[in-house]
């Protein structure tokens, strides 16, 4: 293991109404059955946990509404279908489950597959369900009520096998329910550029307990299942096996299913909720805004389901293939990786980040994103869409001034959240294997491209700003170079290497060109103003999320005009405003989507997905929780800020165990509109500088009650080695529990209550 996983470690039920008492629980042993998880009043997360649980009091009819589950690789989601009446469709996928016809590009050859969906069908019509999913043990559980009766169930996706459980109790009268498989054709979803020799993937091979789908490229995937019946209760379990190059998965499916049957479930249970205990308590977030307090812990949960260290990259849908699919069929660099990712860093997730790994493992195929004539071995860029393997087929970032296109910037913008996440930890593995000859290779790809205008600056011709307009000296692509020799020469130094490049990047920093800019603010790039809506914040990438200057004018430009922006848009608008410290502004930017806003034929979903036009998405609403860190705690700069842009109305906060920059852990506590005091542990003994916050006379403590030396007064420097601890405060107050902060206003619960 490397360092960096290291730092993550049935009576009386008529036949039409369907009734569980509240004290109902499953005995333990049961071979059909789990018991049920106790709640700890006394444990905060629990409290916490169970106040955000989803709840459905109605069918959802979709993926903008269904109940999700998942463990990284394997995921699902449960929803009705207009029209049948008598059926609830478990839709399951895998994140591995790919096409692998790299003739054409990624989101064609590569595309991901949908795998297809369980039908659970009912000897009457569903008229009603009580769901809830409990995101502490995440699990779905509850009862739907038919003509004839009814079930209760509990539904999993194990934390630690590729397998889902499903345990359920029918009522007389629903004896005849019964589960069957519907395969998905296994073809690409995306119309777009769709070549017209492409062919669907062979039929499926249906058998009793498996479907085998083969590929063209050679192997393929296997999906099995098998229900067993103790009594009047039943468990089905379920796999995805992806078997490419080797084999379509069959024989490792079909065993997967054997063995999990072969102990009861309440063993393997028992382990999928200790791993969901732990990843929980890493971290805590409490404020009085409990709409945004439970939409924080959704979105932590819903990375948790789809996102894994040793896990593809999240597309943009997640591992939840829409039934129909869409043109986002693959993975999207030039924003929607690069916003899903950061709020693992400040939740203490590490084991979430699939970016850093993807890199160590598979950079090597980024020189197969650019054209063929560019390639020499030290040069890399990345396309979008591309594979989990960073493959984007025969589709190349453009050549600036020749044929631009929005590619050039992805791959610095995605070591970007490399080097953040990096930042949280100090692993300098990371830096010497994974940054610094990655970026190096990625920062060649612009000095190729770079030009010595008469004014003695170095120029970029032509290039893309995403999804905008063209424009040389582009901004977006200028702060991202900016940053990235910025970044290489500062890896340099710290690993001490002799790098023969390092005139050349100090060159590029001395007199790469500055931003064009007119009565607005910063422009696209030379000659082009940003003079229309739009929702892409790349000609302010050096604001937010690069941190390389604060100047609001440029801000207040774009967010005058609204009208084309979508979720990701409000969410990065709320994140500047933080910067600037306006808490007010941050937070109705953050309600705005949060509250379902609908912009651009955009919005934020009642399961908390997030829906643009007929297209599904889940960047937004995950960057939308990064929002809220960014209120309570940032770090960029080498300064840690605590409580920097809370807004008045949350007169109390807890914190406890977020990650800064620096590799400091945080707790802190806000009371009566003030920071009572902050806890800082140390874990790479790095500089630190604290603006606390904190109004008047403060003291500096170690743990054990001693004074520590410091200097300054709003903002402190500490001399606090490795593995030592800091508790700044008012004078005579001392840390205290962690709390769930009361409520401002009762509000009800996400899903559809």
């Amino acid at each position: 293991m490397n360092l960096w996983k290291d730092h993550c470690q049935m009576t009386g039920i008529s036949r039409r109404s369907f009734v569980v008492g509240a004290g109902a629980a499953v005995t333990a042993s049961s071979p059909v059955a789990w018991a049920r998880a106790p709640h700890d009043r006394e444990d905060v997360h629990s409290t916490v946990l169970r106040d955000a649980a989803m709840v459905w009091k109605r069918l959802p009819g979709g993926w903008t509404e269904a109940p999700f589950l998942g463990n990284g690789f394997l995921a699902a989601h449960v929803y009705h279908v207009g029209g049948e009446g008598r059926v609830l469709r478990f839709m399951i996928n895998h994140g591995h489950v790919q096409d692998q016809r790299g003739q054409w590009e990624a989101a064609i050859g590569y595309s991901r597959l949908g795998v297809g969906y369980f039908t659970l069908t009912f000897a009457g019509s569903i008229t009603g369900v009580d769901w809830t999913l409990d995101l502490e043990n995440a699990e779905l559980s509850g009862t739907v009520t038919t003509t004839q009766g009814g079930a209760r169930f509990t539904a999993l996706i194990l934390g630690h096998r590729d397998v889902m459980l499903v345990s359920t109790e029918p009522s007389a009268g629903e004896e005849a329910m019964a589960w069957a498989f519907v395969p998905l054709p296994s073809a690409t979803t995306r119309q777009q550029r769709r070549p017209p020799d492409y062919t669907a993937n062979p039929d499926p091979a249906i058998a009793p307990g498996h479907v085998e789908q083969p590929m063209h490229a050679g192997g393929g995937y296997t999906t099995a299942w098998k229900e067993v019946r103790h009594g009047g209760r039943r468990l089905l379990a379920a796999t995805i096996v992806y078997g490419y190059p080797d084999s379509t998965g069959r024989d490792r499916a079909i065993e997967t299913v054997t063995d999990v049957l072969r102990r009861p479930p309440d063993a393997h249970v028992a382990a999928h909720r200790l791993w969901w205990r732990r990843f929980y308590r890493r971290s805590l977030v409490s404020v009085p805004d409990k709409k945004v307090q439970r939409f924080y812990w959704i979105q932590l949960y819903k990375l948790a389901c789809c996102a894994r260290d040793d896990a593809p990259v999240v597309p943009v849908f997640g591992p939840w293939f829409p039934e129909r699919g869409n043109n986002w069929t693959q993975i999207w660099w030039n924003t929607n990786v690069q916003v899903t990712y950061p709020v693992a860093n400040g939740s203490n997730h590490c084991e979430l980040d699939a970016i850093t790994p993807a890199f160590r493992r598979y950079h090597r195929n980024l020189e197969g994103n650019i054209w063929p004539e560019l390639r020499d071995g030290d040069t890399y860029a990345l396309c979008h869409p591309g594979d989990w393997q960073l493959r984007s087929g025969p589709r190349y970032v453009g050549r600036p001034g020749l044929n631009p296109n929005d590619h050039t910037g992805n791959l610095v913008w995605a070591l970007h959240n490399v080097w953040v996440a990096y930042r949280h930890h100090m692993d300098d593995t990371v830096l010497r294997d994974v940054l610094h000859p990655v970026l190096g290779r990625a920062v060649n790809y612009y000095a190729r491209f770079l030009t010595e205008g008469t004014d003695g600056l170095l120029h970029l011709p032509t290039t893309r700003s995403p999804e905008l307009a063209n424009a040389a000296d582009c901004t977006y692509d200028l702060s991202l170079l900016r940053w990235g020799v910025t970044a290489l020469i500062d890896a340099a130094a710290r690993l001490r290497v002799d790098e023969p490049r390092l005139a050349q990047w100090r060159d590029i920093k001395a007199r790469l060109v500055p931003y064009h800019e007119d009565g607005n603010g910063v422009m696209i790039g030379a000659g082009v103003p940003f003079a229309e809506s739009h929702r892409h914040f790349s000609h302010l990438l050096w604001l937010y999320p690069l941190q390389e200057k604060l100047e609001r004018r440029t801000f207040e430009h774009w967010a005058s005009m609204q009208a084309r922006w979508h979720g990701y848009s409000y969410a990065a608008a709320s994140s500047m405003e933080t910067l600037f410290g306006n808490a007010e502004q941050a937070l109705w930017h953050l309600r705005f989507f949060v509250d379902g806003n609908i912009q651009d034929n955009c919005q934020l979903t009642p399961n908390t997905m997030y829906r643009e036009g007929t297209g599904f998405a889940i960047e937004s609403p995950i960057s939308a929780a990064q929002s809220l860190l960014d209120m309570l705690v940032q770090s960029h700069g080498g300064v840690v800020k605590v409580f920097p842009a809370v807004s008045a109305t949350w007169a109390e906060a807890c914190v406890r165990g977020l990650r800064t920059q620096g590799a400091f852990v945080l707790d802190a506590s806000r009371a009566g509109g003030r920071t009572q005091w902050i806890r800082i542990h140390s874990e790479a003994g790095e500089p630190l500088v604290l603006r606390h916050g904190i109004e008047g006379e403060i003291e500096v403590r170690d743990e054990d009650g001693g004074r520590l030396p410091y200097r300054g007064a709003g903002t402190i420097t500490v001399p606090l080695r490795r593995g030592r601890t800091a508790i700044v405060s008012r004078p005579g107050v001392r840390p205290d529990r962690a709390r769930d902060v009361p409520a401002n206003e009762q509000v009800p619960p996400w899903g559809l209550p």
